[in-house]
């Protein structure tokens, strides 16, 4: 079971990786805090003050076809933000 799936890079992500030391991963969604906190601290050896999880619901649409009503919805995802501990960072872009 592969705990972290991949690094949420956006606008909110990115200043709260300069401003704050956090940095926001997209992570499986049986994973817990403790599991979360290991793999981070194994992946990119640093060492983690703070892990805050998000459950993301998933998004529910209907449309209107010719054939009928067709329902739809995307995946539920789970986010984790990771502090990090004073003086030391994670380079996203380095493994791309």
């Amino acid at each position: 079971m592969s705990i972290l799936i991949k690094p949420i890079i956006t606008e909110k992500a990115t200043m709260q990786s300069e401003l704050l030391n956090a940095y926001a991963f997209e992570v499986n969604t049986k994973a817990n805090k403790v599991e979360i906190k290991k793999a981070v601290e194994a992946a990119y050896g640093v060492s983690v003050e703070k892990v805050r999880t998000i459950n993301v619901r998933p998004d529910r649409k209907t449309k209107f076809t010719k054939t009928g009503v067709q329902h739809g919805k995307t995946n539920a995802v789970k986010k984790a933000i990771v502090q990090l501990a004073e003086g030391e960072t994670i380079d996203l872009y380095a493994n791309m």
